[in-house]
């Protein structure tokens, strides 16, 4: 078992504090007490706390969003493949520590379109809306961008529901998708 290095023990604790408690409500004396880093340490590793910030999602944005895809080999169809992702935020919606999308909570937080954050957040999104675009059209849709643009915002408007609420979404992500599959044309 390695130890992990200060850095990676930084970006770990940063992620879940963000996750739980926003990243404004998280100072970095508190960050780097939790993470057993020194402040110097860690602007030694980052300039600044956005540099932190857009790290964090850039290091575990990879993970989050492979908990919402299915594996390459999963024999799934293209339908059943988008569906796969609303499943899982119906699934995810309902378990206790669920705070929506890092991605979306990250960029509503910064409220600037040029912050790191937000930039790294919007390339995750941007991601989705590939996914979403590249089965969408192997289902032969007519408009497969705007489909995916459609998918891409009933999934982050379910999230942020889910938050609001505090429940989960009993399969609500699911269903809408499938009206958005069936309004496009989608077998």
């Amino acid at each position: 078992m390695t130890v992990p290095t200060t850095r990676e023990r930084l970006l770990r604790t940063a992620a879940d504090l963000f996750y739980r408690e926003g990243v404004a409500p998280v100072g970095v004396e508190r960050l780097c007490q939790t993470a057993g880093v020194s402040k110097r340490s860690m602007y030694q590793l980052f300039d600044t706390k956005d540099d932190l910030v857009a790290e964090t999602l850039r290091t575990h944005g990879p993970a989050i969003v492979a908990d919402y895809f299915p594996a390459a080999d999963a024999g799934l169809s293209p339908r059943e493949r988008i569906r796969y992702v609303f499943q899982r935020l119906d699934e995810q919606s309902g378990t206790p520590g669920f705070h929506g999308c890092p991605f979306v909570n990250t960029a509503v937080e910064t409220r600037d379109p040029d912050h790191p954050a937000t930039v790294v957040a919007r390339g995750f999104k941007e991601q989705l809306a590939a996914y979403f675009a590249t089965h969408a059209a192997a289902l032969g849709v007519a408009d497969p961008e705007a489909l995916a643009v459609q998918l891409t915002m009933v999934f982050d408007g379910a999230s942020v529901r889910a938050v609001m609420r505090g429940t989960g979404l009993d399969g609500a992500a699911t269903r809408t998708a499938d009206a958005l599959l069936a309004a496009a044309g989608a077998p």
